[in-house]
């Protein structure tokens, strides 16, 4: 697929732009002074594949937890900074990856100007994060709204003043909370500059809503080679924002392809607890193929019953049939055990290990 050639920078050993791998960010939901919380968040989005974690910075207290939240994270670290640049200044002491920063709350030249002679001998990219629900006032009043026209012309402002200070670890984002706002904005900033754009719908909404509204959104930017990394964000726990940018590169052929899972929407003739089987089991060989990444992609079938369940495990390497509070298993076809939940599926990843 055709890409859009944008400068490349790098978010820890994450590389952004230049033609590099389309990265998956999501954000921590817990506040940022609960360290073992937010670790065990990183820990679990590292594990689904995502690439790069943003916390919240909005007092001091958050800030000194970084020292902490840096040196052990399994992810290299956003600091999401708003209204006061002093968060920045201590986000980039406590050793962070990359700084957000709000061009319309985040106050005068002159505290840009420190945090970027503070982030220029580190290289700290800077993400100029324009958004529809907090544009600067005298842009509000040129334009009516938030038009599209105006979150791109924040955006130039500021990296100008940026460009002005010698200073170009810049990648930008201009979200918008509907498709059409979102497309023109995007579009229009990828005709005016070369830095990597992080691509988003903001406030998308509930996993459905949003998911859908994303999806629409960004897939259309993505097959025009917009965009150079993303963030799906829902109100929803963290996973599914990660399972769903995932999921969308690969539609999109942006990223490698993962487990090949066929599973049955599940019928009243179900008697086992298909959704969590297939989540489970997605979920470990996503981990699997992470750790093994030239592993052969298998075909594995969770089935929920007997109607579809035996033809499917014909056409699959390896098969779960759904009975009464058990699972017949399946091996290129031919039925091996029928064995109780929990034991068929561990049965079943250590099949996928060998055979893959």
């Amino acid at each position: 697929m055709f890409r859009e050639k944008t400068r490349r920078i790098y978010v820890g050993a994450v590389a952004i732009g230049g033609g590099a791998p389309i990265s998956i960010q999501t954000m921590a939901n817990v506040p940022t002074p609960d360290i073992t919380g937010v670790l065990r968040q990183i820990d679990r989005a590292a594990e689904l594949g995502c690439d790069i974690f943003r916390v919240a910075v909005p007092d001091q207290e958050a800030a000194s937890a970084l020292h902490t939240l840096c040196a052990k994270s399994r992810l290299p670290l956003v600091a999401d900074i708003h209204f006061d640049y002093r968060l920045a200044l201590a986000s980039i002491e406590a050793g962070i990856s990359a700084l957000r920063i709000n061009p319309g709350n985040i106050g005068s030249k002159e505290h840009i100007r420190a945090v970027v002679e503070a982030a220029k001998p580190r290289r700290i990219p800077i993400r100029i994060g324009v958004n529809g629900g907090s544009l600067e006032k005298s842009l509000l009043e040129k334009y009516g709204t938030a038009t599209p026209e105006a979150l791109v012309e924040s955006a130039l402002t500021h990296v100008a003043l940026l460009e002005r200070l010698d200073y170009r670890e810049i990648k930008i984002s201009v979200k918008a909370s509907d498709i059409p706002r979102t497309l023109a904005a995007y579009r229009l900033l990828a005709s005016r500059v070369s830095y990597p754009l992080h691509l988003g719908v903001t406030e998308a909404g509930t996993a459905r809503r949003g998911t859908v509204v994303s999806c629409i959104a960004l897939s259309k930017l993505l097959e025009e080679g917009i965009g150079d990394t993303l963030r799906i964000s829902l109100t929803a726990p963290i996973e599914e924002e990660i399972r769903v940018g995932i999921e969308l590169l690969r539609a999109c052929g942006l990223r490698q392809p993962g487990a090949w899972i066929t599973s049955c929407p599940t019928c009243g003739r179900t008697q086992v607890d298909i959704m969590n089987t297939v989540e489970y089991v997605s979920d470990a060989l996503e981990t699997f193929y992470r750790k093994h990444p030239n592993a052969q992609r298998l075909h594995v079938a969770v089935m929920g019953c007997v109607v579809n369940g035996p033809g499917e495990a014909r056409m699959a390497d390896l098969a779960l049939c759904g009975g009464k509070n058990c699972f017949a298993l399946f091996r290129k076809g031919a039925h091996i055990a029928t064995l109780p939940v929990n034991e068929a599926i561990t049965t079943l990843l250590k099949l996928v290990a060998e055979l893959a």
